[in-house]
Parts: C-alpha cells; sequence; structure tokens
C-alpha cells in the first residue's frame, strides 16, 4: 500500500552499509519510521530530502506495520540550523522533546497543528529573528498546551480573578491563584508571577498560532519564561533530555 505525506525528519539512524532509519513527524499519521535504501550514499536522490530536520513530501509503502520509501520531495531544508552549534542543539531537543511527547500520545486530531509549530519554531530559529530561548519556552510550553497538559491561566482556582498585582502558578496542578486565595507557599512546584509574566504565558498557550511568535517580551522576562517552562516540562514529562543538557552546558 502506498501512502503520501508531508513530514518533517526528527532522528535518522545509519543501517547496513548504505542504509538508513528515519523517524518522520508527519501532520497524517504522526510519528513513522521509515527505512531509506542507499539513503546514507551522497548520491542518493533522497539524501536532502531525508536529511534531519528536512521538510518534504514522502511517498512510502507500507509492508505489515513497516514502512520503506519510495520518493520523496524536499520543500525545506532548513540547512542554516547546521551551521550554527547552538542552534543545532536547541532543534535536536525540540525533535527529542517532540518525540518523546508525540509517541506517548494517543490522537491524531493535533498532528497538524503541532507540525506546523515544529516548523515555525525552526524557521525563526533559522532566520534569527527571536532569542534563543525566547523560541525554546514558547516551543515547550505550546507544544504541551497541544497534547492536552494546557494548564489553567484564565484566572484564579478560587475567585476566578483574572488578573491581581501577584499570582502564584501551581505548576504541579496547572492552576493559578491569586494572591488574596493563595494559602501555600512558593517554591519548586508554585511560582509567584507578575501581570508581565502571566500575560506571556496565557499567549504562549491560548493565542492562535498565527499571532503565537509576535509575542515581545524583555530580556529579563525571558529568563523567568525560561524558568517557569523548563520546570512545567520536568514536572509533567518527568524525563531528562541528553539535548537539552548538551544545549545547557554550551549556552
Amino acid at each position: 500500500m502506498l501512502l503520501t505525506t508531508m513530514g518533517v525528519v526528527i532522528g535518522e539512524r545509519a543501517y547496513g552499509e548504505n542504509d538508513k532509519f528515519i523517524d518522520v513527524f508527519t501532520k497524517d499519521y504522526g510519528i513513522i519510521e521509515i527505512t531509506v535504501k542507499g539513503g546514507r550514499k551522497l548520491t542518493s536522490k533522497n539524501a536532502a530530502s531525508t536529511a534531519l530536520f528536512s521538510y518534504s513530501k514522502f511517498c512510502v509503502r507500507k509492508r505489515g506495520e513497516r514502512y520503506y520509501l519510495n520518493s520523496s520531495e524536499i520543500e525545506n531544508t532548513f540547512y542554516d540550523l547546521r551551521l550554527d552549534v547552538k542552534k543545532l542543539a536547541l532543534a535536536s531537543y525540540f525533535a527529542e522533546l517532540l518525540k518523546y511527547t508525540v509517541l506517548s500520545y494517543d490522537s491524531d486530531e493535533a498532528y497538524e497543528i503541532i507540525l506546523k509549530l515544529f516548523l515555525n519554531t525552526l524557521y525563526y530559529l533559522e532566520k534569527n529573528t527571536h532569542n534563543i530561548m525566547l523560541l525554546k519556552s514558547v516551543f515547550e510550553f505550546r507544544l504541551l498546551s497541544e497534547i492536552g497538559l494546557i494548564p489553567n491561566l484564565i484566572g484564579c482556582s478560587v475567585c476566578n480573578a483574572y488578573s491581581h498585582s501577584k499570582m502564584h502558578f501551581d505548576i504541579q496542578n496547572g492552576k493559578l491563584y491569586c494572591d488574596d486565595c493563595f494559602t501555600g507557599s512558593d517554591g519548586y512546584d508554585t511560582i509567584a508571577v507578575n501581570q508581565s509574566t502571566l500575560s506571556a504565558l496565557r499567549h504562549i498557550s491560548l493565542s492562535e498560532l498565527n499571532i503565537l511568535f509576535s509575542i515581545k517580551v524583555s530580556d529579563r522576562l525571558i529568563s523567568e519564561l525560561n524558568k517557569i517552562t523548563n520546570r512545567y516540562v520536568l514536572t509533567h514529562i518527568n524525563r531528562k533530555f541528553k539535548t537539552l543538557e548538551y544545549f545547557e552546558s554550551i549556552s
């Protein structure tokens, strides 16, 4: 059976002398592993379209539960990501986070949206249009929101207050409390947020995808956002990523 879909390569592994496996995140089937015969040869007609981070149209033959590449047509290579070690490291973390979260996600309704999120993030990362740490926070928080881990940031979970001079974000339970209703203490699982930080978090998790990357924040706020989204990922995914550890070691 032949299938055709658009997708981006998020992983590749050598197989045999000249072949390779590629992990492709597709808008129709989620993540699939495709065998590429002769894919490691420099002369392969599919070399560019099956390279890491390439966005391509894939025509594959499905045999049982396995997929074999029939042909591919490249749309974008995101080649410049390979020329900057920080960008490459961050893009690799995005790919690893995407692979881990989407593989455990049992619904295909959001695949197309998540694919657009990933592609847009790679585009802005490649073009140097946004602070690299802001892109990290935006991708982390929005990805988890799209797979069903969206927190309730509309208002205080007790009194429904939309704004307050000081709010508290319960990262573990995904809830918000105003300072008047908050009875706990801030620490790792609960963090105090001002109105600017809260507005940024609301924008990232709730805005339409076409305006998501219009966000503009100060360097101080980017640092605060990164602290929160780091904790949110660790709390809800409960896994360390080697690609993130490497990115942090060179940042």
